[in-house]
């Protein structure tokens, strides 16, 4: 079992079992960024099975009480040879990370912090599942949300406060998330109306299509007229 804020140190792989964790960097004048949070079932470590032992670039912390599997680099191989159910798994898992990956390199290049901001809370709220309205996300600190956008903490407070205002979101200690914040992401003018009442997209098909394509490119499912669309 692993504490707060201890580091994750996987032989070779490892699955999080229960918890919360995240991935960092760290730069050669100590500088810390988030590269990504972790949930229950994700790997962590799974670059090891390509290269030989030693350092890596990036480390996994527990945020949250967390239980993790190590899986030696050796049996991990032998698995996936042998069982093809985890190998498909394992295959769609690096595939998701990797689309999530170039996801949040279009969004660091062509989103304001703001941008940012609203698609991390809307993608920690696994925003897109049907039936789903509004979520409440796992507990993060607003540091760590800096990290993850490339910002400072007193803009990302002051972004929360704007959302909160506008009815995007409601937050005392932990944060829910309303669907309306996807506006944020669809439309350049965020704030014309009330968020809880207005709609995710704009009826005119121009517009709505232009707006898809936006929140396709970072990553954000969001609900078109016949469903979700990617």
């Amino acid at each position: 079992m692993l504490s707060s804020r201890r580091e994750v140190q996987p032989i070779a792989s490892s699955t999080l079992q229960t918890g919360r964790a995240k991935l960092t960097v760290v730069s050669e004048s100590g500088k810390e960024a988030t590269v990504t949070l972790l949930a229950p079932g994700e790997f962590i470590g799974e670059e090891s099975i390509a290269s030989v032992p030693g350092l890596r670039l990036a480390t996994a912390t527990a945020i949250t009480a967390c239980a993790a599997l190590r899986i030696g680099r050796d049996e991990m191989i032998r698995v996936m040879h042998e069982q093809r159910g985890f190998s498909d798994i394992f295959v769609k898992f690096l595939l998701a990370r990797g689309m999530r990956t170039q996801a949040d390199l279009v969004d660091q290049l062509f989103n304001s912090s703001e941008k940012r901001l609203a698609r991390i809370l809307l993608l920690m709220a696994e925003f897109g599942k049907p039936g789903e309205q509004e979520t409440l996300i796992p507990e993060i600190t607003q540091n760590t949300l800096a990290e993850m956008i490339g910002t400072t903490r007193p803009r990302v407070s002051f972004f929360m406060n704007r959302f909160r205002d506008h009815g995007f979101i409601e937050y005392n200690r932990r944060i829910r998330v309303h669907k309306s914040l996807l506006n944020v992401i669809l439309h350049d003018r965020a704030f014309e109306q009330n968020s809880v009442s207005a709609p995710l997209v704009e009826t005119g098909p121009v517009r709505s299509e232009t707006a898809m394509k936006r929140a396709a490119a970072v990553g954000v499912k969001v609900r078109h007229h016949d469903g979700l669309k990617d």
